[in-house]
C-alpha cells in the first residue's frame, strides 16, 4: 500500500521503471522463505498488450533473497524490443535494490537501475541511462517517522525522458518525508522535495529554470 512506502512520492528511478507488467510468470519460493525466483514472458515494457507490429515477446527475471528479517536483496530485469519488429531496438534493463533494517530505529534502502537500448535496429551502439537512489528512514516514535532521500537520474539521450536540451535529462533529487499516525487507520504524510536539473528543464511561473521545489501532503485511511 502507498502508506507503507517510506516516501510519499515515487523516486525518479521507480517512476521510470516498469512498475506493472503483463504476461506469464513461472515462480519458485524456497521452503524457508529466503529465496524467491521468477522467470517472466511479457507483452512489453509496461504494456497490457504487445505493441502493434511486434510479434516477439519480452522477457524478464526476479531473484529475491531474504537471509534474515532485517535484510532483503532483489535483482530484476527486462529484455525485449518494445517497438514494432520493423524498428527492432532491443532494450536491456536491470534493477537492483537492498533493504536493511539496522535497528528498530533506523533502516535504509539502496537501489540502482541501469539500462541500454539500441540506437537503431541491428546497431552495436546503445543509448544508456541509469539511476541510483538512497533512502534512510528514522522511527521517531510509535506513531511518527522521518525519511530522507537522495537520488540521481541520467537519460542524456532521452530514451524515457525526452528533453529538448543539449544536456538531456540529468537531475539530482533530495526529499524529506514526515509521517504521523493519527490513529491505527489514519496517517498524515508531508514531503518536501527538490529536483535540480543539469539544464533549464523545469518551469516556475512559466519561466525555464534548473530547480523544482514542491511540497506534497496526503491523508491516508486504511481498513
Amino acid at each position: 500500500m502507498a502508506k507503507d512506502c517510506w516516501t510519499l512520492t515515487r523516486s525518479l528511478l521507480a517512476e521510470n521503471s516498469p512498475y506493472f507488467e503483463t504476461g506469464a510468470r513461472l515462480s519458485y519460493s524456497s521452503r524457508n522463505k529466503k529465496w524467491y525466483l521468477a522467470a517472466l514472458v511479457l507483452n512489453g515494457w509496461q504494456r497490457i498488450e504487445m505493441p502493434e507490429g511486434n510479434n516477439i515477446p519480452s522477457f524478464g527475471h526476479q531473484i529475491t533473497f531474504k537471509p534474515s528479517d532485517k535484510l532483503t536483496l532483489n535483482s530484476s530485469s527486462f529484455v525485449g524490443n518494445d517497438k514494432a519488429d520493423s524498428v527492432g531496438q532491443w532494450r536491456l534493463f536491470h534493477d537492483f535494490y537492498m533493504q536493511y533494517q539496522l535497528s528498530g530505529v533506523f533502516g535504509f534502502i539502496a537501489g540502482f537501475d541501469i539500462a541500454a537500448e539500441q540506437k537503431a535496429k541491428g546497431s552495436s551502439s546503445y543509448n544508456l541511462w541509469y539511476s541510483p537512489v538512497l533512502i534512510g528512514r528514522f522511527t521517531l516514535s510509535d506513531r511518527s517517522a522521518l525519511a530522507l532521500r537522495g537520488e540521481y537520474y541520467q537519460d542524456k539521450n532521452g530514451v524515457l525522458i525526452s528533453e529538448n536540451t543539449r544536456e538531456g535529462f540529468r537531475t539530482f533529487g533530495y526529499s524529506v518525508n514526515y509521517d504521523l499516525s493519527l490513529t491505527d487507520h489514519v496517517i498524515w504524510r508531508l514531503e518536501a522535495r527538490n529536483l535540480s536539473g543539469r539544464g533549464r528543464i523545469f518551469q516556475t511561473n512559466g519561466q525555464p529554470c534548473k530547480d523544482d521545489l514542491f511540497f506534497t501532503t496526503s491523508l491516508a485511511v486504511s481498513f
